[in-house]
């Protein structure tokens, strides 16, 4: 008993140590994107206001049609005005989670421009992990003013169908983790591509429009759909819309849930994969760009 209590104990000193480091190199992160992006107060005004425009714009261009013959039977939540109100919200807090990493990945892939990349292979910090960081980094940055706003909008419309508080849990894990897993990838993309504006420019309207933000998926064409499937936020606002609107309890959601976990993880060993590939090519031309 002593021997598997020490083995224990050893595994979460470990366990504890990894922890510690990982928050160091997070915080890392932090002050040094809040240095270079966060300087001006502009900043902080512009997280709040085009976030609170796009959903101003999402529910006053859908309004008109909320009387549509039909639309009811189809919709049923169109019944209630609060939850038309709720499902544009959730909608532009999942869209603001995974716009806020597109373009900390974009930044990110300046730091080939300004010469400081090489500080990734040159750092004793795992490179998974620091881009780990760099993308939790953004999205606390980036996140925290919108996702205030919207906790105080929704409790202030209210309409919510929980089937238990618990949920709320499951459905934040549910745009966070996949989220992070967003950000890694997208990250290791940017750095060995020739350029990271590519997944900016296209990305932007590709997750407002296929990932249901403003429009219900009913309303796409069946291909539409599944086509919609392969970005991680159509399936996180899925969860996070039936936690809150249908009263959805885990038993409803694993489906969901086990494919976001398996998305995750492929997001996690593509980016794995590619900083490896990245860097052997790297050493072998002398040059970061692999695509």
């Amino acid at each position: 008993m002593s021997v598997k209590l020490m083995r224990e104990e050893q595994a979460a000193s470990s366990l504890a140590i990894h922890g510690r480091r990982l928050w160091r190199v997070v915080v890392a992160e932090m002050l040094k994107q809040h240095r270079a992006l966060f300087g001006s107060k502009m900043i902080y005004f512009s997280m709040l206001v085009w976030p609170a425009f796009e959903l101003a714009t999402a529910y006053y261009t859908f309004l008109p049609f909320v009387h549509a013959p039909g639309l009811r039977s189809h919709w049923p939540i169109a019944v209630d005005a609060r939850s038309i109100i709720l499902f544009f919200v959730t909608g532009m807090l999942g869209y603001t989670f995974f716009w806020s990493l597109v373009q900390s990945s974009w930044q990110f892939s300046w730091e080939r421009y300004n010469g400081t990349l090489e500080m990734l292979f040159l750092t004793p910090a795992n490179r998974l992990v620091l881009l780990l960081a760099n993308g939790t980094a953004a999205l606390l940055q980036s996140i925290w003013l919108f996702f205030t706003f919207s906790i105080a909008l929704i409790t202030i419309i209210g309409g919510m169908q929980l089937a238990y508080p618990a949920m709320l849990g499951v459905a934040f894990l549910a745009l966070l983790i996949p989220a992070m897993a967003w950000a890694v990838f997208l990250n290791s993309c940017c750095i060995f591509a020739r350029d990271g504006s590519f997944f900016y420019t296209i990305l932007e309207p590709t997750m407002a429009f296929l990932s249901g933000v403003r429009i219900p998926l009913f309303a796409y064409p069946f291909w539409l759909r599944i086509m919609s499937f392969v970005l991680p936020l159509t399936t996180s606002l899925s969860v996070l819309r039936a936690v809150m609107l249908e009263r959805a309890t885990l038993v409803a959601l694993w489906p969901q849930l086990l494919f976001l976990i398996a998305f995750s993880l492929a997001l996690f060993v593509a980016a794995h994969w590619l900083l490896k590939r990245g860097e052997a090519h790297a050493r072998h031309t002398g040059s970061l760009t692999l695509f």
